[in-house]
């Protein structure tokens, strides 16, 4: 149950980060448009979108698990399924120490990611259209948040500060600053007369990887948008030539397509939190292997 929990409440925190967009025009705007006002920050199509569907997932689990049983039902057993798959894939990945923290985010990430990927394919998602009264011109009412480049870089932004957190906390200061900026040669293997200018070199390579890791949260950002983006408005031209039939094909598609970006977002995020916090569990093992063959 304190698994269901956090993953409620990172379902709401992501629903919860879309950020204000622009107005965009002619056929599938290129970012979500403003609804109406609280105060200063304008609530979009796509914000509202996503927090239907997180509301709708944060009830469907509750609901689905209640009070879990021995013998599980078969929404339990769904559940229970995607909770061990991911956890089982993400695991060997993000390693053992932080495989158990990580897990609620990256499992929220994945799920949110994949509905919100699909609910442009719900009924009524990108075909309801309202007439904007101070310009006069139509636009969506509902729109798929992942269409949206504001919303996937919230999602981004989610992603990478839970990132931060779990380095600083299950590696720590010391071992980041190593391990993007320290010698990896061996001294023991290495000449001096090498071994010890390969600290400028290595700490150079170290500036490189610090752009590329401020670079993270635009990659994920862009690729999540491009392709559920890319897909809108294929979904919307298909339509257009033929709203019977022809669309049909890219349904299945896009819920291939969906999937995968959700999987590839999620993936990518448990291979940031490995490459740091990993590198633990070989030491530990063979420690341990060792003791046990001591004795």
């Amino acid at each position: 149950m304190l698994r269901v929990k956090k993953l409620a409440l990172i379902l709401s925190v992501l629903a919860a980060t879309g950020l204000p967009a622009f107005a965009g025009e002619g056929g599938v705007a290129p970012a979500a448009e403003a609804l109406f006002q609280i105060g200063p920050l304008p609530v979009t199509n796509s914000m509202v979108t996503s927090w239907i569907v997180a509301l709708v997932l944060i009830i469907a689990i509750r609901l689905a698990i209640k009070r879990p049983t021995l013998v599980p039902s078969r929404a339990q057993a769904v559940v229970e399924s995607l909770v061990e798959g991911i956890y089982d894939l993400i695991a060997p990945i993000v390693g053992s120490k932080v495989a158990k923290p990580a897990f609620p985010l990256l499992i929220a990430i994945f799920t949110f990611i994949l509905i919100q990927n699909w609910s442009g394919l719900f009924p009524g998602v990108g075909t309801i259209y309202m007439v904007d009264h101070k310009t006069g011109d139509w636009m969506e009412l509902i729109r798929p948040a992942n269409a949206d480049l504001n919303g996937t870089g919230a999602i981004a932004i989610v992603a990478i500060v839970g990132w931060f957190y779990f380095i600083m906390r299950y590696a720590g200061p010391a071992l980041v600053m190593k391990d993007i900026f320290g010698n990896k040669a061996d001294k023991k293997e290495v000449p001096s007369v090498i071994y010890y200018p390969l600290f400028i070199i290595f700490f150079l390579v170290g500036l490189i990887e610090v752009i590329s890791i401020a670079f993270r949260p635009i990659s994920l950002s862009l690729r999540l948008f491009g392709n559920v983006f890319g897909g809108e408005s294929l979904m919307h031209a298909m339509s257009g030539m033929q709203k019977w039939g022809l669309p049909a094909p890219f349904y299945f598609l896009e819920l291939l397509i969906g999937f995968v970006q959700a999987f590839v977002f999620t993936l990518l995020v448990s291979v940031y939190i490995g490459l740091i916090c990993n590198h633990g569990d070989d030491h530990d093992h063979a420690h341990a292997d060792h003791k046990e063959a001591t004795h």
